[in-house]
């Protein structure tokens, strides 16, 4: 099987939990209508003056294999807010990740900072999912969305009172990210076809982002000379997963890579 098999055999996957949750259309928008506020999001990162992390609960992937498939999500986050996290990313994918959208309902009860829902999403009722499981960020990936359809989750996304994460890994799919409104953007260093991961692709990218736009460095950061150098070239966040899970203080880890400062007049 290839790696670029996997991608496609992901997505396509998808559609039989759309078709589910489609099932059930009317009772996760009352649930949704029903959990808590969202927590803000862009203001506060906007106003750091050292870099955001957003560390992530994962317990396996296609690429790394087996990471921790026993963790405790709510102990483990409560261990990234100790150490100064700005967010905590949760995997809630099933089949490939080993998530839930429980973990991040548990994660979500147990803290006090945003949550992101780090899925495969490809149609608005996840997003509505999404917001009922109470997250406060939902990523959308580029990459697997058709620009029309970008646009419209990202809209649907803002219209709940959520923040859109847009990852993208290309020149192209920068383009179609700011097309989309995207005002959060994620450069994903992990090229998601080959599983082959590079923080010069935030350094590439960077300078294609507005300096209005937060940008979030994704996958290949592992401590915090790797957040130095995203931070050089114009991040503003850094989202961290098998880093941190496989480190035996991940809290740690965090404040560590929390106290490196954004960059002076980071993007045009």
């Amino acid at each position: 099987m290839s790696d670029k098999g996997i991608l496609e055999q992901i997505v396509a996957g998808k559609a039989e939990e759309v078709a589910r949750l489609e099932a059930r259309r009317r009772e996760v928008a009352r649930a949704a209508m029903d959990a808590p506020p969202p927590r803000a999001v862009v203001e506060l990162l906007g106003r750091r003056e050292r870099m955001g992390v957003i560390a992530e609960v994962k317990r396996r992937s296609p690429g790394a294999g087996d990471i921790d498939t026993a963790l405790d999500p709510v102990r483990l986050s409560a261990d990234y807010e100790a150490g100064g996290a700005f967010a905590i990313s949760v995997l809630t994918d099933a089949r490939w990740f080993g998530g839930s959208l429980d973990d991040l309902r548990s994660v979500r009860d147990a803290g006090s900072v945003p949550v992101l829902r780090k899925d495969f999403v490809v149609n608005e009722v996840q997003v509505i999912e999404a917001r009922a499981g109470g997250a406060d960020l939902v990523l959308l990936i580029a990459r697997v969305l058709e620009p029309l359809l970008l646009r419209d989750l990202r809209a649907t996304i803002d219209g709940l009172g959520m923040t859109a994460l847009v990852e993208v890994h290309d020149e192209w799919e920068v383009e179609a990210a700011l097309e989309a409104g995207a005002y959060l953007v994620g450069v994903n260093n992990r090229d998601l076809t080959v599983f082959r991961t590079d923080l010069a692709v935030t350094e590439r990218l960077a300078p294609y982002v507005p300096g209005e736009v937060l940008l979030v460095s994704e996958s290949g950061i592992g401590d915090p000379d790797d957040v130095a150098r995203v931070a050089a070239a114009g991040a503003d966040a850094v989202l961290v997963g098998e880093a941190l899970v496989r480190n035996g203080a991940p809290g740690q880890l965090v404040e560590e890579m929390s106290a490196v400062p954004r960059a002076a007049g980071r993007r045009p």
